[in-house]
């Protein structure tokens, strides 16, 4: 592939995502960014989002919330970058909205592409990268930081999630790179480093 490229990290909570993330676009010399919270706007959005203290929050505002968001994240950080020759580097995506809103909260999932398709006017990921990790490593490193709101969230909503993530990889092999995250972070770094290479060219 020519060009910049937009690649981005998905997965559950403490897979890793945000090591690997900053570990990639430094070897790649990417601009590194993340959703939520990746503008000034977006981090206000994030405090409402990521709030324990926010216990009354409607799914369908929550997922306008993200939308929000990722609009912001991708006319004023991504599509600039790209236009400028730089590859982006993303702690999450718009999957993750399909993931935690859709297959999490259960919402219906074309309903949800179809509010962030309009969000993002096309701008889709080249690569997304998806973290995979036992549940007892996730759970351990859980419990060694504070939790936030979408953290905290029941056993059960993860598991959806986390089955979300595994049918979109298996329904887009083309765009997605399944990685096993479970080991030590060098070596899944050195393990994503060589996928991007033999996905992307650079």
């Amino acid at each position: 592939m020519t060009g910049a490229v937009y690649i981005v990290f998905e997965g559950p909570e403490g897979c890793g995502k945000s090591t690997q993330a900053r570990l990639l676009a430094e070897s790649i010399d990417a601009v590194l960014t993340r959703e939520t919270g990746g503008t000034q706007i977006g981090a206000r959005l994030r405090e409402i989002l990521h709030d324990v203290d926010v216990n009354d929050l409607d799914d369908h505002a929550e997922t306008l919330i993200v939308a929000a968001d990722r609009a912001q994240h991708l006319a004023q950080v991504v599509r600039p970058a790209l236009a400028a020759g730089r590859h982006v580097v993303s702690d999450r995506s718009v999957y993750s909205t399909l993931a935690y809103q859709g297959y999490g909260r259960g919402l219906p999932v074309d309903e949800v592409r179809q509010v962030n398709e309009w969000a993002i006017r096309d701008t889709w990921p080249d690569l997304v990268i998806l973290l995979e990790t036992n549940e007892s490593e996730l759970a351990e490193r859980m419990s060694e930081r504070e939790l936030d709101r979408f953290e905290r969230a029941g056993v059960e909503f993860h598991q959806r999630v986390r089955a979300g993530f595994a049918e979109m990889a298996a329904a887009d092999p083309q765009r997605w790179i399944v990685v096993d995250a479970s080991r030590e972070k060098e070596t899944t770094a050195t393990t994503i480093r060589n996928a991007v290479r033999d996905r992307l060219g650079i």
